[in-house]
């Protein structure tokens, strides 16, 4: 994007090629912004200026002393100009070396012209690419004005608002929370790894050629937003980043998922579904998360909540201290992926985490997966924390957390439910009763689930756990097996009842 001119463009002018400049003093301050261009021979210019000025002088008022010409840089210096440009010839036929030296000292860049030039021209040349370059800002905000209004109509989150400046400033650019975590990326040409490496302390050192924007939602700051250029910017940048600002702004009143959420679910879902190119740089995207991964322990964990705010399993994972992504995983299941110091944190992690969740949604279900290392297998262990809930579905059996060895053969016939020889089984060993209660309302299948339930098959306690009488109790059962022609006191026949009602049970979700 074109911003002011540099002090390196205006020497390249052929206005000011004729005098033959020659950088004396801070050479690698050329980049330096000129926003006007001053021609004095005023001594004590300093206390005139505003900063961003090249001044243009003969030289032949400037002091003879040495201390005089450091005392004259160090004021250009404090003033903040772009650089100071003397023609030789009028009073000096080589610049004073007391002065080259004040400038080096101050690294203020200092340009000799052997040849005479007109001033005149010269402002004329720079005062024209200033002007065109103001013009271009504005053209720039007006159509940064364009797209972000249609950004957000379109109801686009932080990530596209991110991308979309860094496509107009062609930089790497960094949406932050106030704890210099990053919520949102676009790197332009910079590869990840390299932009995100080591953020929080980058940020928080506020390198100095950084352009940062504050971020607020109804006058309260939340965010701040960051470019990173390759060398100075302009008005053009500023009125873009303002731009933005005010976009995140409006996005986040409108959007129920706030920002860090949306990072949390972009993340975990690329993890997941192993949607990326280097796991470098997902680690340094995790890490810059506030979620180290690498050389960590891992470990997968779904929820069904009656709440399915995924703030609130947030919550949950924030109280614990612990350090993890939380975002959901598919319809009716939220996931977290803990990272945890070592495997055998894994216990402790989960019945922390499972007692936090359950105090805020008391109805939830936790299943966890085993503890991994490397991005590689957070699949595998996402895979059997969701198969383990829903195999659990919605019987609760007093645990806090559920994991493969707790659902057993209720987990083996889940992951059969969709094969036609568990439903013919199921059909074949309850179709009978099935439809027997059907056509009577007999209630014979929840009298036949009470007695097979505890495995012990006391008919007693059966009864009262069915809130039956014995009496009618007993007469249901001997329906039961006149029905199915079965004998309910041999063991076998109990266990394939028992597994059919269990498959039942998953088939009917």
């Amino acid at each position: 994007m074109t911003g002011l001119p540099t002090v390196a463009d205006v020497l390249e002018l052929p206005v000011l090629r004729l005098g033959q400049p020659a950088v004396m003093a801070a050479d690698g301050q050329l980049s330096r912004q000129v926003r006007w261009v001053h021609v004095s021979e005023l001594p004590d210019i300093a206390t005139l200026l505003q900063g961003g000025e090249l001044i243009l002088t003969t030289g032949i008022v400037l002091p003879q002393s040495e201390q005089a010409l450091r005392s004259y840089a160090d004021g250009l210096a404090d003033a903040g100009v772009a650089g100071l440009v003397i023609e030789l010839g009028r009073r000096f036929a080589e610049l004073p070396p007391a002065l080259v030296r004040a400038c080096a000292r101050r690294d203020l860049p200092l340009v000799a012209l052997r040849s005479e030039v007109r001033f005149v021209k010269v402002t004329e040349a720079v005062h024209s690419l200033i002007v065109d370059a103001r013009v271009t800002a504005l053209r720039s905000a007006e159509e940064a004005a364009d797209l972000f209004t249609a950004l957000c109509v379109r109801g686009a989150g932080a990530a596209d608002i991110v991308r979309a400046v860094s496509r107009l400033t062609g930089c790497p650019v960094v949406l932050e929370n106030l704890a210099r975590q990053v919520l949102a990326c676009s790197p332009a040409d910079a590869p990840v790894e390299e932009l995100l490496a080591g953020w929080e302390a980058r940020s928080r050192a506020a390198e100095a050629h950084w352009v940062v924007t504050p971020v607020e939602a109804r006058g309260r700051p939340w965010g701040r937003l960051v470019l990173v250029p390759d060398g100075e910017t302009g008005p053009a940048v500023d009125a873009i980043m303002r731009r933005a600002a005010t976009a995140l702004e409006l996005s986040r009143m409108t959007d129920p998922v706030s920002p860090e959420r949306q990072a949390h679910r972009s993340l975990l879902t690329d993890i997941v579904g192993r949607r990326y190119t280097s796991v470098s740089e997902m680690e340094v995207r995790a890490t810059a998360l506030g979620v180290p991964v690498a050389r960590r322990t891992l470990v997968a964990v779904v929820v069904r909540p009656a709440d399915e705010d995924p703030s609130t399993v947030a919550d949950a994972v924030r109280a614990t201290g612990m350090r993890a992504l939380v975002a959901p995983v598919k319809e009716g299941l939220l996931g977290v992926l803990l990272s945890l110091d070592s495997p055998g944190d894994r216990h402790r992690a989960l019945t922390r985490l499972s007692e936090q969740i359950l105090a805020q949604v008391p109805d939830a279900v936790t299943a966890a997966g085993p503890g991994v290392r490397g991005l590689a297998e957070v699949s595998r262990t996402f895979a059997e924390a969701e198969h383990v809930a829903d195999a659990v579905g919605g019987e609760k059996g007093g645990k806090l957390y559920y994991e493969l060895a707790d659902v057993q053969l209720r987990g083996l016939l889940h992951a059969l439910r969709d094969d036609s020889r568990l439903q013919d089984y199921v059909e074949r060993t309850l179709g009978a009763l099935l439809s027997y209660d059907a056509r009577h309302d007999a209630g014979l299948l929840d009298a036949l689930r009470a007695f097979l339930s505890d495995g012990k098959r006391n008919k007693s306690a059966a009864a009262d756990a069915a809130h039956l009488s014995r009496q009618v109790f007993y007469q249901r059962l001997a329906a039961i097996e006149r029905v199915l022609g079965v004998d309910l006191s041999d063991a076998r026949t109990c266990t394939s009842l028992h597994t059919a009602i269990m498959a039942l049970d998953v088939l009917r979700g």
